[in-house]
């Protein structure tokens, strides 16, 4: 038994040169998260303006023009910075601020769930009746519509806008700034190394 325990040890220590893999999958899974949303609002930055700063169906934020702008360029910027894995630990900084500010202003109210489902833990009376609106819209389409081609390629839902991406996406830039953007395959191990190794050579 201690000998199968040792051997699992040893094994999964010699998995760890492949530890690389996990902050690449974070990086290039955010990549196109934060370029999608941050070029969005480059492209209405008009409404984006608008919504930032409107108290009564935006977010009322004060000094909307410049945040609007300071939170697309963040996230357009934070897009490259982070497919590249450059500046990593940096820009997570202001990435992990814009979700949490996102969390609490437009989400929070909305609870976890970012697909409204009538039922589990995390369901809430807002939810509940989301799903009451969603019955009665697949009852409309399977009077009237094609409901078969419709849900073809999967099921109707309701965008419940919950805090559930936003919180999940912190996380994962929490994990970057932690552990950085990952060996081999990114520009700030190649640069570190290069440091390191200028460093050395002075030393001596």
């Amino acid at each position: 038994m201690i000998n199968l325990f040792l051997r699992l040890q040893y094994w999964l220590k010699r998995v760890q040169v492949l530890d690389f893999f996990a902050p690449l999958a974070m990086r290039l899974y955010l990549a196109p998260v934060m370029w999608m949303a941050g070029t969005k609002k480059l492209s209405a930055i008009e409404s984006t303006i608008a919504w930032f700063g409107n108290p009564e169906w935006g977010l009322g934020l004060p000094f909307p023009e410049p945040l609007a702008w300071l939170v697309a360029i963040l996230e357009t910027t934070g897009a490259i910075m982070l497919l590249c894995g450059f500046g990593v630990r940096l820009i997570v900084i202001p990435l992990m601020l814009i979700m949490l500010t996102a969390a609490l202003t437009v989400h929070w109210d909305n609870g976890w769930l970012a697909i409204a489902e009538a039922d589990g833990f995390f369901a809430t009376d807002r939810t509940r009746d989301a799903i009451i609106r969603l019955d009665m819209a697949k009852s409309i389409v399977q009077e009237y519509g094609n409901y078969g081609w419709l849900t073809g390629k999967g099921s109707l839902v309701i965008l419940n806008n919950g805090v559930e991406f936003a919180v999940t996406y912190f996380i994962m830039l929490l994990s970057l700034f932690f552990s950085g953007a990952g060996r081999y395959l990114s520009i700030d191990y190649w640069v570190s190394r290069w440091f390191t190794a200028s460093g050395h050579r002075q030393i001596q």
